[in-house]
Parts: structure tokens; sequence; C-alpha cells
């Protein structure tokens, strides 16, 4: 994982790089998680969802895994512990298999859950968990083993690390410095569905609307060139980064390149990263993106991500 803090002058908070970009390893703990209605999910419509929700994913096995428990943990409990209550909310047309990476030092009660179209699901996370949550799709398990076609874990439903690229990701260090929790949404990899971070509880208030959008604009599906786009057949599954489809040092920000004032997409053969900025004006398009990407809250906040995109009107 690759951990930049900077510190932004005339203000109190520090912004936070969490762009991860290697595996690593945790064991299970304690926590809860449960599955609650929410409200219909969208008609399926191009307009609707990402490039990687063009092609309806299977259904989940029913020996996909062991069903999580039936509630969450009342958040009463969960601040008394200095826990965090995480939602996720899929607001796309299909099954979406969400995945967390794990840390050893904070585990998780889990590392994989089942999110259906229309659902959501809430977990605990515990205080200090430092990690990120994506969402997998195209997914087929049996007794736990398997194969996604997007954000796959090594064809594991329960993670061990952090999972094939491209993905969008969300991405947190939980009470990291003075208090703060920071956290991003992050298309630095590249991106395979609509994503946005509203905060549900905490000292801080929002600064992404519960639709999805900032002062710059709003979430919309990933216009993916067609020099990045990952297919599954003929259907387009994921947008890959430039760096993780060229691999140079200047897509990469490496070597000569890596410095901020040349780690520069104006500068760049193609500025691809301006593809993702556009579809999510509030997320990490490239990895020193983070004037306009990190955010942080106060306290002990609660948070919902949510997998869709700014309803139209």
């Amino acid at each position: 994982m690759r951990l930049v803090a900077a510190i932004v002058a005339g203000m109190s908070a520090a912004a936070l790089l969490a762009a991860c970009s290697s595996p690593g390893d945790g064991a299970a703990g304690s926590g809860q998680a449960a599955i609650t209605s929410s409200r219909p999910a969208p008609a399926p419509d191009s307009a609707v969802t990402s490039p990687s929700a063009a092609a309806p994913s299977p259904s989940p096995s029913p020996s996909t895994a062991a069903a999580p428990p039936s509630s969450a943990a009342p958040p009463a409990q969960a601040a008394a512990a200095g826990a965090r209550l995480v939602t996720f909310v899929n607001k796309v047309s299909q099954t979406i298999w969400v995945a967390a990476s794990p840390d050893a030092g904070h585990p998780l009660a889990a590392t994989g859950w089942v999110l259906p179209a229309g659902q959501s699901v809430t977990i605990t996370v515990p205080n200090q968990w430092n990690g990120r949550f994506w969402g997998r799709t195209g997914c087929v398990f049996h007794d736990g083993v398997g194969h996604c076609q997007t954000g796959d874990c090594g064809g594991l439903f329960q993670c061990t690390g952090y999972g094939a690229i491209p993905a969008t990701l969300a991405e947190y260090d939980l009470d990291a410095w003075d208090g703060l929790d920071f956290y991003d949404v992050s298309m630095v990899d590249g991106a395979n569905l609509p994503m946005y971070i509203n905060i549900t509880a905490g000292a801080t208030a929002d600064k992404i609307s519960r639709t999805g959008c900032v002062p710059a604009g709003c979430t919309q599906p990933v216009d993916c060139p067609s020099a990045l786009q990952v297919k599954s057949g003929t259907a387009v599954v994921a947008c890959e980064s430039a760096c993780a489809k060229f691999g140079t040092d200047q897509y990469c920000c490496r070597g000569a390149w890596a410095p901020r004032s040349q780690c520069d997409p104006a500068k760049w053969p193609v500025d691809y990263a301006a593809v993702f900025k556009k579809a999510e004006p509030y997320a990490y398009s490239y990895v020193d993106d983070d004037a306009t990407s990190v955010f942080t809250c106060q306290g002990r906040c609660n948070y919902q991500i949510t997998f869709g995109v700014t309803p139209p009107g």
C-alpha cells in the first residue's frame, strides 16, 4: 500500500492518500453484518449502470457462503467499542459481491458479502481499520470458491488480499491522525462500478450529496475509451487505468515522472485520468489526485457506500 500524508496549508485537517497497489493478508475477527431491504433497484438502463454492469451477472449459488448474521450491531454497541457502521447500498441492476481487504491488527468478521440489486448490507468496522472495500461482479461461487469477472479475490468469496484490478475502491484509514478518519473513492487502478461515499454519523458535514454530487459534478458511468476497456466476451465489464494498461513510467508516475510537478495528466500522451475524473469528480483519477479526492470525518463516524450513479433529473 502506498500511503502519503499531505497537510494542507491553512487547514486544520490533514489530507491523506491511500492508493493501494500491493497485496496483503489478514485474519478474521469479531464483528457483525446484516442484509436489509432498500429501495427497489432502478430498471436496467445504460444510463444507470457503469460499463461493468452491461452484462448481467449470474445469480449467487446457494452454496456461495454461510449467510451473515440476521442483524447488525446496534449503533450504541458500535460506538461503545469505537467501531464504525458501514452500509453498502446496491443501486445498480446486478448482484454485487462486496469485498474487503484484511487488516490483521483490526480484523473484520468477514471480508466478503453478497449484495443483490436493491439491497443493503451493514457491517461493523473496528476503530483504526486501514483498508479498502470494493464490489465484485459476475461471480459464481461453490462452497466459497469460484471466480468473478471483476474484482476477483484469488477465487475466494472471503478475501485474503487486495483483489484483482481494475476495481473502484472505497479506501479508509480510521482514526488515523488527530482523531480523524480519512476516506476516498479511488479509480487509480481503474473502475468496475460507480461508487460514492456519504457520512451518516459524525461531527463533520458530508461534502457529497445523497445522490453522489459535488459542486464539480455528479456520479456518472465511466465513458471508457476502447484502449482501456476490459471485456468478458463482447461485454465491457471494467475500465483499466492507463498505468495498468500501458505500464509506462509516465502513466504510472514513476522514475523521472514521480515528482508531483511531473506527475501531471496534462503532460501524458493522452489524458486518460480525465475520463475517470469526469465520471466521479470527487474520486482519485491518478496517484497524485489528492487535492479534490481526500475527505475526513471527526468522531465516531458511520458511512454509506453506494454503488450507483446519480439519478436523472
